[in-house]
């Protein structure tokens, strides 16, 4: 892993070296980042902030680990009060991330619980702006993945389970949420370059992540009326628990990442520059848009 921070100029090829991705497949779902072997970049040692959201409150999904820990991290060493959400069983990994976040010198909470849950969705949201005085960011980012080969294998309670981690949830905290956002603010859905080029036996998670697209783009013109921005990041092969907890097959593990113009699997740290600017006022004039973070696998 890279120890250089994130303006020193390299070749993104070979900017991290992720080998041996197949070394743990026996990950618990959802999976631990504590476990998870080799390690990712959540950019603890890396990512420097600027100010550029100072004063501004954020609540992440899923920020105990992978993209949403990075997320979090980057907000934080922005200026942010951050709150994360996760799930009971992910306490060791959201303990971690809350103690990266409170040395940044802000207010930093974590809340556990299901979002698959309405009113649970309502609870957080209602915590989160006690806790913080308000909502300025949202980030919906927590989501379920499992690999599932075969159709008929596919169950019923899966595919609805599926959804309502990652879209019903999504609509619930949105809908809570944007009561206590100002003018100002603004909301960013992580999808995913399965929306665009889903793969076999991601049936359930692939089709949400189209979900989780269109409700972006119609929310976000929809919210503009309330000088609400709301985009998305689509994410290629990312190096993160969910991968090693069912999210991939084992034998593509070892190959994880491989099939994108860059040949690595990317790294957490490396998308949350991106949720940043959407965050900050420095992407005023940018809503209703999906950004990809690829690796050079585009999106159409």
């Amino acid at each position: 892993m890279s120890k250089i921070n994130q303006f020193t100029m390299q070749d993104p090829r070979y900017q991290y070296d992720v080998s041996d991705t197949h070394k743990n497949d026996d990950q618990p779902d959802p999976g631990l980042d504590e476990i998870l072997s080799p390690k990712s970049d959540h950019g603890e040692k890396t990512y420097e902030g600027s100010g550029r959201l100072k004063g501004r409150k954020a609540l992440v999904t899923g920020g105990d680990s992978g993209i949403g820990r990075a997320v979090a991290i980057a907000f934080a060493r922005e200026g942010a009060d951050v709150v994360i959400n996760y799930l009971p069983s992910e306490e060791k990994d959201a303990q971690d991330t809350l103690t990266y976040l409170s040395d940044c010198g802000i207010s930093a909470h974590g809340i556990p619980g299901d979002i698959s849950d309405e009113s649970f969705c309502e609870e957080l949201v209602s915590q989160t702006a006690t806790k913080l005085g308000s909502i300025d960011i949202l980030v919906n980012n927590a989501g379920k993945q499992q690999f599932v080969a075969e159709l008929e294998d596919l169950t019923t309670e899966q595919f609805c389970k599926t959804y309502q981690t990652n879209v019903f949830a999504m609509f619930w905290i949105t809908k809570a949420a944007v009561k206590h956002m100002p003018a100002g603010s603004s909301i960013i859905n992580t999808t995913s370059i399965q929306c665009y080029q889903p793969s076999a036996g991601l049936l359930d998670y692939a089709s949400t992540k189209g979900a989780i697209t269109s409700f972006t783009k119609s929310l976000a013109k929809m919210l503009i009326e309330k000088g609400i921005r709301v985009n998305g990041v689509a994410p290629g092969p990312i190096w993160t628990p969910i991968q090693q907890s069912g999210g991939q097959p084992e034998e593509k593990l070892p190959k994880f990442g491989e099939n994108v113009p860059l040949k690595r699997p990317g790294q957490p740290a490396e998308l949350a520059p991106v949720y940043v600017y959407l965050a900050s006022q420095e992407s005023s004039y940018v809503t209703a848009e999906i950004m990809g973070v690829t690796g050079g696998q585009h999106l159409p």
